[in-house]
């Protein structure tokens, strides 16, 4: 891309600011607690999401150059970024966890990378884990045939990312008391935070166990904005299990969710977010008269 980039984004006509609606739901209204739905996953049909947020400022600074990102198997970055070239024209190339899918079949999600011209390099774990180490990455980058590439972190999460997604937090405004979303590397929240006005919070519901999060998005947070933003926190205890992970109660409520209000619940973000919303309501967590906004980052795959 060239010095257009702004204007080919806007030409994909991103629905921004995303549709926020109200859910009449007994569960919450019991406990005197209002649920709104910030719906980021109609922000545009292929860019679904928190990804248009923070694939977005990205591709923009591309300039043509080839962009590499990392993801695993599953990687719903990894599908984005891949969508994102083809609509965009950018090279892409995905940096997938796991050597050993080399020479097996791809699976459906990697298969989409693949149809929409991502080039995929597999690369064993332990290197996978040192990929942010310069010399890992300089050694990644010559072995996929990328050297001078635009380099996105796995998650989509860096500097350009969080402020691209600071305006999630404008978008909500003073509509919510707290603002929820789920996280993976944290970019989002680190965003989310940073954009909600004063006396407005935003809480984060990490799909990863290890509880390493909190340290990720103070990081993220100086390198975008130079210091901490906003009031935050994160509650570590709905990842059932780990990443991709679900349990029996985690699906029952995803599917009950959906039959109640018509919304396709996507599993291994979107479910674990509104799972942990209203148990953190039916604790007691929320004073009476909260409004709550769950940000909908994803929708079923494929």
């Amino acid at each position: 891309m060239t010095g257009t980039d702004t204007r080919q984004l806007a030409a994909l006509r991103p629905r921004l600011p995303s549709p926020l609606h109200e859910v009449a739901d007994g569960r919450f209204e019991r406990h005197g607690v209002r649920l709104l739905l910030k719906r980021d996953d109609l922000i545009h049909p292929e860019l679904v999401g928190n990804k248009w947020r923070k694939l977005a400022p990205n591709l923009a600074t591309a300039d043509g150059r080839t962009v590499v990102t990392f993801g695993g198997a599953y990687s719903n970055h990894l599908r984005a970024a891949a969508a994102a070239g083809r609509l965009l024209g950018v090279p892409t190339v995905g940096v997938v966890r796991g050597q050993e899918l080399a020479g097996l079949p791809l699976n459906p999600s990697l298969a989409r990378c693949a149809a929409d011209g991502m080039r995929l390099h597999f690369v064993d774990r332990s290197t996978y884990r040192r990929k942010s180490e310069p010399e890992t990455l300089a050694a990644l980058l010559r072995a996929a045939g990328a050297e001078g590439a635009v380099v996105v972190p796995e998650g989509g999460s860096n500097a350009d990312a969080v402020r691209g997604c600071r305006a999630l937090g404008e978008e909500l405004g003073t509509h919510a008391d707290v603002a929820a979303v789920a996280c993976g590397t944290g970019g989002t929240l680190a965003g989310l935070a940073a954009g909600l006005p004063r006396g407005r919070r935003a809480l984060g519901i990490p799909v990863l166990k290890g509880g390493f999060l909190g340290g990720d998005i103070r990081r993220l947070q100086e390198r975008a904005f130079g210091g901490p933003r906003g009031d935050w926190s994160l509650e570590d205890r709905f990842h059932h299990g780990g990443y991709a992970r679900t349990t029996p109660g985690l699906d029952a409520f995803a599917a009950d969710f959906e039959h109640r209000h018509g919304l396709p619940v996507e599993r291994v973000y979107v479910a674990k977010m509104l799972y942990a919303l209203l148990a953190l309501t039916e604790e007691g967590a929320f004073p009476r008269g909260t409004t709550l906004a769950a940000v909908v980052t994803g929708r079923p795959f494929p």
